[in-house]
């Protein structure tokens, strides 16, 4: 059978999505536009190839966008939730009839392994089907009135614009998280997808502009602009956009915290993770070495759940070097799809010179290669991008272990005594997005679990730290910034609460038996 690679056309693939070899722009729905003459080109990882470009978003047509998504969202929020849901569902239909193009593109422009791409788009899919059941359960409270012959309770109501402001090693399942809930709480959207995969964006909403058109739905429930950090700050700056959510570096964050805050708008923030994994004595050495394997090189280390540290007791530490180096000596770099390789490139360029100095750095601060990195040259390593996946020994406190590198590099590092110290360890860091402990002892893993243990906002027994189940609320603490996607009840960031009082009697009692007489 021949490899994804050997037949991989990009041309078909662009076509059959809908996307056109050419500049696209900003969109409202089934047709683009754009009074710009600047534009993103979007070159691939895989080959350095050039695969289209898009226009960048001016302020006139940004004006559009908002002016048509408001005119949108008076319909839109009216549509019965379940109905909304209905539209929902069709979209993640036609995410199935064009899973296998749209993995390909996410691979090809993104970097990522074919069946990573597969399952981003999968990610789309699932989250769907949780929407779609999600819009016949929007509920709130009934609570009892302390007053006679009242009734009390709590609904909740769509925001209205929702700005997305997604990241590169994501670049369609982060969008759709945000998209399928806010659409059936009854809200529009205005993406900004990244600038470095910037046709995955005009994909996905050629895909969502055609079940709008074809249910008679009007233009601007789904929008599209494109640009750098100035197109995202027309974004978070402007106060018709109630809330804005947004992936990215913590740095990016902050700054966009800043713009929202200032305006006292709502900001979702998904940040950097320094994700660790601790093994204790009572590990199961063959799981340990398939999660950490995977959660240290899978989408080459450039996932924000991707494993950064693996704190090892050091009565295990030894032999779980040993099996690491046998894992990663057989670890297959080259062509994402080509599905007999395990890693892909990095993104670009800059993300290459960013491994560079990370390994420079934390060598000069007493690091030891367990694992040599370096960048990979010659037939089969086209674009620059391609790197060899690395794993060092350090100490905790390492400038370059406390920060986050996307990258595949992984530290080693050793903990004595019990796993309370191992806690201490991964806790340490300014980031708390992911975290994992391996071990068979019911001990370990509750304390792990309790308030006195990992201070993420994810943690996991016998499994890594990359990935997660969209039922489950996706999301970190400290400086991944708190905030909550995909499943549980993160739907409720997308609306605003509100408690009603009906009196029905012909009386007016006042609360805490106030007396005012007319």
């Amino acid at each position: 059978m021949k490899s994804v690679a050997a037949k991989f056309k990009i041309k078909n693939v662009l076509k059959e999505l809908g996307v056109k070899n050419t500049n696209e722009g900003t969109s409202t729905g089934k047709n683009n536009f754009s009074s710009s003459d600047v534009s993103i080109k979007s070159y691939s990882p895989v080959d350095g190839e050039y695969i289209g470009s898009v226009k960048i978003t001016t302020k006139d047509d940004y004006e559009k966008v908002v002016e048509t998504a408001q005119n949108a969202f008076k319909v839109w929020r009216t549509t019965p939730a379940p109905l909304r849901g209905e539209i929902v569902r069709q979209f993640g239909n036609k995410l199935r009839e064009r899973k296998e193009a749209l993995g390909k593109l996410v691979s090809y422009e993104m970097g990522k392994s074919y069946q990573e791409g597969l399952g981003e788009v999968q990610e789309m899919i699932d989250i769907c089907d949780f929407a779609v059941g999600l819009s016949r359960q929007l509920h709130g409270l009934t609570m009892h009135s302390e007053r006679p012959g009242h009734r009390m309770y709590e609904q909740y109501h769509p925001l209205g614009i929702v700005g997305i402001i997604s990241a590169f090693n994501f670049p369609v399942a982060v969008w759709a998280w945000n998209t399928a809930l806010a659409w059936v709480c009854g809200d529009v959207c205005i993406w900004k997808p990244s600038e470095k995969t910037p046709l995955t964006g005009v994909a996905c909403q050629n895909i969502a502009a055609e079940v709008f058109a074809d249910n008679n739905l009007p233009e601007g429930i789904s929008n599209v602009i494109y640009g750098d950090q100035h197109v995202g700050g027309l974004l978070t700056k402007d106060v018709r956009v109630p809330l804005i959510s947004a992936t990215g570096s913590t740095r990016m964050g902050k700054i966009v915290a800043q713009d929202v805050a200032a305006r006292l708008g709502k900001s979702l923030l998904e940040l950097g993770g320094n994700n660790a994994i601790i093994v204790t004595p009572d590990a199961d050495i063959k799981m340990t070495v398939i999660g950490a394997v995977f959660g240290a090189v899978g989408t080459c280390g450039q996932r924000c759940t991707s494993t950064r540290r693996l704190i090892i007791h050091e009565s295990m530490y030894d032999q779980v070097r040993e099996a690491l180096v046998k894992a990663y000596n057989q670890l297959k770099i080259g062509n994402p799809l080509d599905e007999t390789n395990h890693v892909g490139p990095l993104i670009d360029l800059a993300a290459v010179k960013m491994y560079e100095n990370a390994l420079v750095a934390v060598e000069k601060e007493g690091g030891k290669s367990v694992v040599v990195g370096g960048v990979l040259e010659g037939q089969g390593y086209e674009g620059g991008c391609y790197v060899k996946p690395a794993i060092v020994e350090a100490q905790p406190h390492y400038k370059m272990v406390q920060h986050e590198t996307f990258a595949p590099i992984l530290y080693l590092l050793r903990y004595s005594g019990d796993v309370s110290n191992a806690i201490e360890i991964q806790n340490a860091v300014a980031q708390g997005l992911s975290s994992a402990i391996m071990t068979n002892n019911l001990r370990e893993a509750e304390q792990f679990l309790s308030v006195n243990g990992s201070d993420c906002g994810i943690a996991n027994v016998n499994i890594g730290t990359s990935g997660a189940e969209i039922g489950g609320a996706f999301g970190g603490e400290k400086e991944t910034g708190g905030g909550r996607e995909s499943g549980s009840d993160a739907w409720k960031v997308y609306m605003r609460r509100q408690t009603n009082t009906i009196n029905y009697t012909t009386n007016l009692p006042l609360a805490q038996g106030i007396k005012f007489e007319l």
